[in-house]
């Protein structure tokens, strides 16, 4: 018997055996190993996408695993291959498929929101979702390849380049990957965020942060750009004073990259806009290319994503690892284990060597 988690009502997530699904013409069956939950899942397990997520639902997308089964009609797959997934299927004829933006369809399936999702045992999708994985690349790390290509998008979205000035707004799982693939790419960077837990870790990866509680932040900006303003800033926070804080820090035909989901509309500075010749970017998901970046990017220790890993727990204690994602405070991010469904799992464990 295989299990998987299924978010049935608000609040409630239950532990039951998993559907089992064949594989059709160009389906694969693959055993997740481990499953990250991100603030997507959040608003789904708070009850926010009740009007989009059909109950009982199987959650999550960031993922890694391996092949166990082989449809009809897939080349260059086998079972045993290490691989994440794009959970993206698109229908290839409207008008954003037609220009070549498929991951903006406008009848997008977003797997693990709109059909089932990884945080199960067994899980059938399209071998063209399929994202190969260096055997090198232990598994554990390889579950923030996805999050990773959520980055890589928002840094090209953004146009970062060498030697320019980026402010990053919130430093959770996101923010602080955008804050390292803008590294990465040359920029010198700042994480603004309340959390000294979250903080502490950033600097940890050698990225300098500043408190928006006790710092001024307009005279940090000042004083690092010789009162230019920054290039490029990222709003990953999601609240309204994040959005402030992304529009004043940035200079002259500066950049402001739009990440966050804001689930009402906020008061923007449009006045700033105007005077400061400002841009605003959209930035939603990725395509393939991010996603290979992605796996460069972790597998060469580019992102430390062993460092973002707060711990590992069995998959049957889904319900207490989203209670304590809730909470916020020294947790970053937590991996679902579908391989270990016992009720005590040793955190200890977490990013060091599995291979699973």
């Amino acid at each position: 018997m295989t299990l998987a988690v299924h978010y049935t009502a608000a609040r409630t997530l239950d532990t039951a055996p998993a559907r089992s699904v064949e594989p059709g013409p160009g389906e694969v069956v693959l055993a997740p190993a481990y499953v990250g939950i991100c603030g997507t899942d959040l608003h789904i397990f708070h009850g926010d996408m009740d009007a989009r997520v059909a109950t009982p639902a199987v959650l999550g997308h960031e993922m890694s695993g391996r092949i166990v089964g082989v449809g009809p009609e897939v080349e260059g797959w086998q079972v045993g291959d290490a691989v994440t997934v794009m959970p993206l299927r698109w229908d290839g004829t409207c008008p954003a498929c037609r220009a070549g933006h498929q991951h903006v369809c406008r009848h997008l399936d977003f797997i693990g929101i709109d059909s089932p999702g990884a945080m199960q045992q067994r899980w059938t999708v399209p071998a063209s979702t399929l994202i190969r994985l260096p055997e090198s690349l232990a598994l554990d790390r390889a579950a923030l390849v996805e999050p990773t290509a959520v980055a890589v998008h928002d840094v090209g979205r953004a146009q970062v380049t060498e030697g320019e000035k980026v402010v990053v707004v919130g430093g959770g799982p996101v923010g602080v990957l955008i804050a390292l693939v803008a590294q990465a790419a040359g920029a010198e960077v700042r994480v603004v965020e309340l959390s000294a837990h979250r903080r502490l870790l950033a600097e940890e990866l050698g990225l300098a942060t500043w408190d928006p509680a006790a710092d001024d932040i307009g005279a940090l900006v000042g004083a690092w750009t010789g009162d230019a303003g920054a290039d490029v800033a990222f709003e990953v926070s999601g609240a309204a004073g994040g959005v402030d804080t992304a529009v004043e820090v940035l200079g002259v035909r500066g950049r402001l990259c739009l990440v966050a989901i804001h689930p009402r509309p906020r008061e923007v500075n449009l006045h700033r806009f105007f005077w400061r010749e400002l841009t605003l970017v959209g930035a939603r998901l990725y395509d393939r290319s991010d996603f290979e970046k992605a796996v460069a990017l972790v597998a060469d220790g580019t992102i430390p994503a062993d460092r973002l890993i707060s711990k590992v727990v069995p998959l049957t204690q889904a319900p207490a690892a989203f209670e304590a994602l809730e909470g916020g405070g020294d947790v970053m991010k937590i991996l679902l284990d579908c391989t270990d469904t016992t009720t005590h799992h040793d955190d200890s464990d977490h990013a060091h060597g599995a291979t699973t």
